[in-house]
């Protein structure tokens, strides 16, 4: 059997209920969060949580959303208090992306909640939620896959790519990361 994706449905019902918002909300999003919190020319972090709120983000206080911040629906996007979204980072959650407190996801790093299964003719899609835990930081170009939980400050190093959950104070590194060392914050 080989891969033949004209058996890929494209308007996938159950996807398109799992959204949570209607066509007109997608849209408005689209185009106002092109407009509004990916563009570098409006340099405050304040309208770009104002805007994710209006969407249905939950976001604590003080958060810190640079340039380029690209979120796919805002509505499926939990953030405790004082979190950093870095220029350009990417949170592609087509389901729930839950992020703690006192975190800090840096410059290009991904969150990505979904992936195909390749076992299927049809390549259909598979969504799973992610979970940053309360001091939790994913280096500058990271990638953090489906599923993953990354517990109580854990470390993602730069470039890295987690397929698995990390253990709390645990610093990952590497393709896949595997656990480097203990991460020890000074008193």
């Amino acid at each position: 059997m080989k891969v033949d994706l004209t058996h890929y449905d494209a308007n996938n019902k159950a996807y398109a209920a799992s959204i949570g918002a209607s066509k007109i909300k997608q849209l408005l999003w689209f185009v106002l969060g092109a407009l509004l919190v990916r563009n570098p020319l409006i340099p405050f972090s304040g309208f770009r949580k104002w805007v994710l709120q209006l969407f249905g983000a939950t976001i604590g206080i003080e958060a810190r959303i640079r340039p380029g911040v690209q979120i796919k629906y805002p509505w499926k996007l939990k953030m405790g208090d004082h979190v950093w979204l870095g220029e350009n980072c990417w949170i592609d959650n087509m389901t729930d992306v839950n992020i703690g407190s006192h975190v800090c996801i840096s410059q290009g790093a991904m969150l990505c909640t979904g992936n195909h299964d390749y076992s299927s003719p049809g390549f259909e899609l598979i969504a799973k939620p992610i979970t940053l835990e309360d001091g939790v930081w994913i280096g500058a170009k990271a990638l953090v896959g489906p599923g993953l939980t990354a517990f109580s400050h854990s470390v993602l190093t730069a470039g890295s790519i987690a397929t698995k959950n990390f253990e709390a104070y645990g610093i990952y590194q590497g393709n896949p990361a595997t656990f480097v060392k203990t991460r020890t914050i000074k008193p």
